[in-house]
């Protein structure tokens, strides 16, 4: 086993509200370090299954609240990449609301980034970030960034994006992110 094979993981934590610029921030840092030298945890990747009945039921459910997270896949996973070894992380569609059969393998490198908005609410978490990035952004910046992203990328209306803004995104924010 080589040294770098011996030496723990250095965990870097990217947070901010969403639409704040978290991914350009985190791409940022692939790119100065090197994407092979990286294992790259995305908070999204971690969103537990939505089990739901009805329409209602799914426009009602709150992915902002730390609840809606795999805390504990996530922790572990990130314990693991940090003692050196690889995992095997999960494919959440935004469309089904649920994880696809298929993982992602990311090997244990020597920089973990793990980068989303509420990791900075799970104490675990925190613990295990030896350095953590808060990206800050004027609000309406980041409403404006969402409603592109959710009408281009996830197929939602204009009318659902400020809805779920409105009603769990920012509430959220305000408790757990800010």
């Amino acid at each position: 086993m080589s040294e770098a094979e011996t030496k723990p993981g250095v965990a870097l934590g990217v947070a901010g509200g969403t639409g704040s610029g978290k991914t350009t921030v985190a791409e940022a840092i692939l790119e100065a370090v090197g994407r092979d030298r990286i294992s790259w945890l995305a908070q999204d990747s971690y969103y537990r299954d939505v089990e739901w009945e009805s329409e209602e039921q799914l426009l009602r459910h709150n992915f902002d609240h730390p609840d809606a997270i795999d805390h504990e896949l996530l922790v572990q996973h990130l314990q693991m990449l940090k003692s050196g070894q690889d995992v095997e992380i999960p494919i959440y569609d935004f469309v089904t609301h649920r994880r696809t059969p298929a993982t992602i393998t990311m090997p244990a490198r020597p920089v973990i980034l793990l980068e989303g908005i509420l990791i900075l609410s799970s104490k675990r978490l925190r613990q295990l970030l030896d350095f953590k990035i808060f990206v800050d952004t004027d609000a309406d910046v980041r409403l404006m960034r969402r409603v592109r992203r959710d009408m281009s990328e996830r197929g939602r209306d204009l009318q659902d994006v400020f809805r779920q803004y409105s009603e769990t995104v920012r509430p959220m924010h305000l408790e757990f992110v800010e």
